[in-house]
């Protein structure tokens, strides 16, 4: 689905383990990354740590918005989902060209009930969703809090 959103996550993942490894001991809190980028101002820059978890978080509040749409909107398609998700997340974030890229890969969402089946598992979809909305989103608003208090957003 938006498969092509992902590489810049991996990157991101991948930048923050890198660093992580560099020093693991200074570098045990995820937050100690941030706070090295800051004193060193190189925090804004696209490549950062910074920038990494930043956009990080708000992917994943993308993915709590989607999931709770999920739940909320049984009659929503994935389409539906989605793009009520991004409106309420990411857009705001995003320039024309990555809109316009969002408004395509909707076009091949899959279906909802395929979805569902894909991410269900054997246990009560509904209840793990629910479970990782509400264990997710404090994290998320802690990592928000976070980036403003360090001057990030």
């Amino acid at each position: 689905m938006l498969l092509t959103d992902c590489s810049p996550l991996i990157f991101a993942l991948q930048r923050l383990e890198s660093r992580y490894l560099s020093t693991p001991s200074e570098f045990n809190f995820l937050y100690s990354m941030v706070r090295v980028e800051v004193e060193a101002n190189t925090a804004k820059a696209s490549s950062s740590c910074t920038n990494g978890l930043l956009w990080l978080t708000r992917a994943m509040d993308f993915l709590v918005e989607l999931f709770r749409n999920l739940l909320e909107h049984p009659d929503w398609t994935m389409s539906e989902a989605c793009t009520d998700s991004y409106k309420k997340t990411l857009k705001k974030w995003h320039g024309w060209l990555a809109s316009s890229s969002f408004t395509l890969a909707m076009k091949l969402a899959p279906d909802r009930k395929k979805f569902m089946e894909v991410i269900g598992g054997s246990g009560d979809l509904n209840d793990d969703i629910e479970k990782f909305c509400t264990t997710f989103n404090p994290l998320l608003e802690e990592n928000h809090k976070f980036l403003v208090r360090s001057s990030i957003v």
